[in-house]
């Protein structure tokens, strides 16, 4: 199955916009479009205001912050998540987060886990949304400049 090239371009604009190079985060186009292709895979794209925005052509939306995920049996994944700089603080983040518990309950799912790099300020969120510490991976995340930075893993039952 093809993703939507316009659901693709979106997810792109988010992502250049919001990771900063030097940690390397951001995954290319070819990532995005392989992680879409999988069946268990779910993207959502939002506007400033945290609209949806449709898969299909939307000429006058804007995106702001996207959320892409998979399912396995009965525990979720949040691959990635996003939100432009000049829409943060607004919610849309929470918003996201908050879409993917919905979504997820209605698949079946009973545990959401995630994983980010050490230092992530997105950390304040993930607490405030109940999401707990479950782990830890030492140097796990090369940056550009060849440091090594731990990833946390946290879960959250929904």
């Amino acid at each position: 199955m093809t993703p939507c090239p316009h659901l693709v371009d979106r997810i792109m604009a988010v992502m250049d916009a919001a990771f900063d190079p030097a940690f390397g985060e951001a995954w290319n186009r070819r990532q995005v479009v392989d992680a879409l292709t999988v069946p268990s895979t779910h993207a959502l794209v939002v506007d400033a205001d945290g609209t949806a925005i449709p898969d299909g052509p939307a000429p006058r939306a804007t995106p702001a912050g996207f959320v892409l995920t998979r399912h396995v049996l009965d525990e979720e994944e949040l691959l990635l998540i996003a939100v432009a700089p000049d829409a943060r603080r607004r919610g849309i983040g929470a918003g996201l987060i908050e879409y993917l518990f919905a979504a997820a309950r209605k698949r079946g799912i009973g545990r959401i886990f995630l994983e980010m790099r050490r230092g992530n300020p997105a950390i304040h969120l993930y607490i405030k949304l109940g999401f707990e510490p479950i782990g830890v991976r030492r140097n796990y995340y090369r940056m550009v400049n060849g440091d090594r930075i731990d990833a946390i893993t946290f879960g959250r039952t929904i």
